[in-house]
């Protein structure tokens, strides 16, 4: 029997639940999340295996009015996963009904001809005799492949979406050997860690204007210790002095989360320095996004 495998776009507003979803398939925490919206600022590969078959997701940032040169790349990142897939899952949630007719409209759907599931997230948050009515609404709307109801949180029905993806997977390569369950490096990786902590530990606009470079990454096997070196970029002095904190207790804390979340990801002591630095207004100009990663 032949091999089969195929790339799958996550698409859908931000924070309906995308990377919750991709870190539940793979069983692993491989994109940050927070209650904030926009939170996912890069395309995230996620790669799962099974039994002859390799599933290849791509998380997406969040499709949103943009605002800033920040919120156009993002966009535009979500938007080119349409084409360069093989398969698309797109999320809404219930009680936000109008998400669909906005994807419908901002990202062209309806000129996508692939297969195209639509899930509905977040089932364990309400009642389920709301479901019946919005997928009446959705079928309307498009002619999905499938119309899933799930909770990425909890687990329930993504074991049925999963069955429905594979049915659609083609004859194709292995594109990633079985012990990849990502192609990010360490190094963006413990960046992303680091950021969801500046979300957590912050409120308002501040973590949006906040980007993380980790400088050095470097391994001392005779101390079973990764050292890690990251600077946090933010726009004005005094974001910075908010996010060092009277007597540098927020960046302590921040530090504090992340190496947590660091040694349980490299399964490694971590000692880890950060600094903080104002880039003007990084989020408007799109040199600086070159030079942060976006």
């Amino acid at each position: 029997m032949s091999f089969l495998s195929g790339f799958i776009a996550i698409i859908g507003p931000p924070n309906v639940g995308k990377s919750t979803l991709l870190n539940r398939v793979l069983a692993l925490k491989v994109a940050i999340v927070s209650p904030k919206p926009q939170t996912t600022r890069n395309r995230i590969i996620g790669i799962y295996h099974g039994d002859g078959f390799q599933m290849v997701f791509m998380d997406t940032p969040g499709i949103h009015k943009t605002r800033t040169a920040l919120h156009k790349s993002m966009v535009e990142s979500a938007l080119a996963a349409f084409h360069e897939v093989d398969i698309l899952v797109v999320m809404i949630e219930m009680g936000r009904a109008d998400d669909l007719e906005n994807l419908l409209f901002t990202g062209s759907l309806k000129e996508i001809r692939k297969p195209c599931f639509l899930v509905i997230n977040k089932i364990d948050k309400g009642p389920k005799d709301q479901l019946l009515p919005i997928i009446a609404a959705a079928d309307r709307k498009y002619s999905f492949d499938a119309i899933l109801p799930i909770s990425a949180l909890t687990g329930d029905g993504v074991g049925g979406l999963l069955e429905e993806l594979k049915s659609r997977l083609k004859p194709g390569p292995q594109f990633f050997p079985t012990e990849m369950t990502t192609d990010q490096s360490e190094s963006f990786l413990a960046a992303e860690i680091i950021r969801e902590k500046i979300y957590f530990h912050l409120r308002n606009e501040l973590p949006y204007s906040s980007a993380v470079i980790v400088e050095t990454l470097e391994e001392i096997p005779e101390k079973n210790l990764l050292s890690i070196a990251a600077w946090i970029y933010v726009e004005t002095n005094s974001q910075k002095g908010i996010i060092i904190g009277k007597g540098g207790r927020m960046i302590k804390s921040i530090g504090k989360s992340a190496r947590k979340d660091l040694e349980k990801r490299f399964g490694v002591h971590v000692y880890l320095d950060l600094e903080v630095k104002v880039e003007k207004n990084w989020s408007k100009d799109p040199r600086a996004l070159r030079r942060l990663g976006y």
